[in-house]
């Protein structure tokens, strides 16, 4: 069956039938409308009795009209980010309505009663509603929801009817006033995701391990000192964020969490790495950032299938050599820790593809790094620790780059190269000493953002508008003359046309010198080359007339 999609003409309320029809037909499946600035929702949607998903998100939409009970068929009615105050009883008439959102709205609280009606819905998303806590007549009346979204409100605890939701597999409660885990999700036995990041939750009780069907739990930015020993319960556990809490250590016993993919457990005090994480086979991300590590264990070579690992903001003196045998590393992070070095068979990490070096102790440019022929994304910003006061020609090896960042350096001047690098688009020079750009920059021609900002730019190079695909350029905080500080202020735009008419000028006046020059020599004032060199002020008007004939020799031109 053809779906057929229809968008909102802009600033218009009225709806067109995308590639073609002039007129709309009942026999429509599907309408996306959002983002198209309606107030209200249009007629024409209203009579399309057979729709059956609905997008009018984003929109400043500020009532659902009764007409809504005409849609009969609607599975999916999506009216998050709108202007909702109140919610009309024929909401509660949709009777195969399964998917509704309407987070982001200033709805009474009072008004969702309505949504109790609703008995098909399986994905209600409630987020950013400022709800202190959730209708009783929800938790009891709706038998089948699998998706429950709570985040961005002021709950502090659950209904006790929540445990009526027994087919209840996600429930999103980031960002609330948690104080205390809700021991009734332990009995929600089909719960597959819990997400209580940013909470102020003290404690997971015992109780966790009756979830044997979750997959992913998300309790970062807590205050949990520690973990349940019943965790390892959880035998489908995938992804774990245990990030910002305050955990010392983690129980031994998670290591029989073999399918683990995904641990977060930057900004704890753990000091070491836990030795079981490396006896995860499938692990594919690790955060570790700011846990207080001095180095890695032997056994993290082990963890042969990891993408990506944050070690930033530790205390690491060297590049841990385990990392050069996790040969399908993508992204790595060791920002901001006292790396001096970087070693010789760095390129055996052959699959990098961003790599973070900000904030380290390098008396130099590591050139290690060109060898990294897939690097996409280099990061030596020196916003702490020592500044690198030269980039090299050789940056040009790395054909692959796409963003580079070297602000916050003591950098005079950038490499030639960089004109030879056809993937860059993004490169950041803030805060350096830079005092003008190389005419090379030019044939950058991928760039989209060059950042300049607070250096001792005075010009720019005349062919810079060269640059077609440029969108971002920052010139604050440089004594810039050509073009003026008011011209740059002004942005891209301007600079451009100033940059144009400074070489239509030019051209100008090239052509007016020769058209001068070409007078001149036809009127016997001398040869082009000669007027070429009283034009710079190395032949004076006395040169050119001759000198005057000694005593006794006539000059040229004179009779004896």
């Amino acid at each position: 069956m053809s779906k057929d999609i229809i968008k909102a003409e802009e600033h218009s309320p009225k709806i067109h039938q995308r590639n073609a029809p002039q007129q709309i037909t009942d026999r429509i499946f599907f309408i996306d409308a959002s983002n198209q600035s309606l107030t209200a929702i249009p007629l024409e949607i209203l009579a399309l009795k057979e729709l059956e998903e609905v997008h009018l998100e984003n929109n400043q939409i500020e009532e659902i009209p009764p007409g809504i009970q005409h849609l009969k068929n609607i599975r999916i009615l999506y009216l998050n980010k709108n202007h909702l105050n109140s919610l009309c009883p024929e909401l509660g008439t949709l009777s195969s309505l399964e998917g509704l959102d309407l987070s982001y709205n200033p709805i009474v609280s009072s008004s969702l009663s309505v949504v109790s009606c609703l008995r098909t819905l399986r994905q209600l998303r409630l987020y950013h509603l400022d709800l202190n806590e959730i209708p009783i007549v929800i938790c009891k009346s709706l038998h089948h929801l699998e998706l429950l979204g709570l985040a961005e409100n002021h709950l502090k605890f659950l209904p006790k009817e929540i445990v009526n939701q027994t087919k209840l597999r996600e429930i999103y409660l980031k960002q609330n006033q948690f104080e205390v885990f809700p021991q009734e999700l332990c009995v929600l036995y089909n719960l597959e995701i819990i997400d209580l990041d940013e909470n102020k939750l003290n404690a997971i009780p015992e109780e966790i391990g009756n979830l044997t069907m979750l997959q992913k739990f998300y309790v970062a930015s807590n205050n949990l000192p520690f973990l349940p020993e019943s965790l390892c319960q959880c035998s489908k556990m995938s992804v774990m964020d245990l990030s910002h809490n305050l955990l010392r250590s983690i129980p031994k016993r998670l290591a029989e969490l073999t399918e683990m993919t995904e641990i977060g457990l930057s900004g704890n005090r753990l000091e070491k790495v836990p030795r079981f994480i490396c006896r995860w086979p499938s692990l594919h991300l690790l955060y570790l950032g700011n846990t207080g590590l001095r180095g890695l264990r032997r056994s993290f070579r082990r963890l042969g299938n990891l993408r990506f690992l944050d070690l930033s903001q530790n205390h690491l003196d060297r590049f841990p050599s385990q990392l050069c045998a996790l040969r399908n590393l993508e992204v790595l992070a060791l920002d901001d820790n006292k790396i001096r070095q970087l070693p010789s068979k760095l390129g055996s990490l052959s699959k990098l593809k961003t790599l973070g070096l900000t904030g380290n102790e390098f008396l130099c440019f590591p050139e290690e790094v060109f060898s990294l022929e897939s690097l996409e994304k280099l990061y030596l910003g020196q916003d702490q620790g020592s500044k690198l006061t030269y980039v090299p020609e050789h940056i040009g090896k790395l054909q692959s780059l796409k963003e580079l960042y070297i602000e916050n350096n003591h950098l005079e001047y950038l490499p030639l190269s960089l004109g030879s690098m056809p993937n860059l688009e993004v490169l950041d020079c803030r805060h350096n000493l830079l005092k003008q750009l190389p005419d090379a920059i030019c044939q950058a021609r991928a760039l989209k953002e060059l950042l300049l900002e607070d250096n001792l730019l005075t010009h720019l190079s005349e062919n810079l508008d060269s640059l077609v695909n440029l969108k971002v350029l920052t010139l604050m905080d440089n004594p810039m003359e050509e073009p003026p500080t008011g011209v740059c202020a002004k942005g891209i735009e301007a600079i451009w046309n100033h940059l144009k008419e400074n070489r239509i000028k030019k051209r100008m006046a090239i052509k007016i010198q020769a058209w001068w020059r070409g007078t001149m020599v036809r009127k016997g004032f001398g040869t082009f080359e000669e007027l070429k060199m009283r034009k710079k002020g190395k032949i004076s008007p006395k040169d050119k007339k001759g000198k005057k004939p000694e005593k006794g020799k006539p000059g040229k031109g004179n009779k004896k």
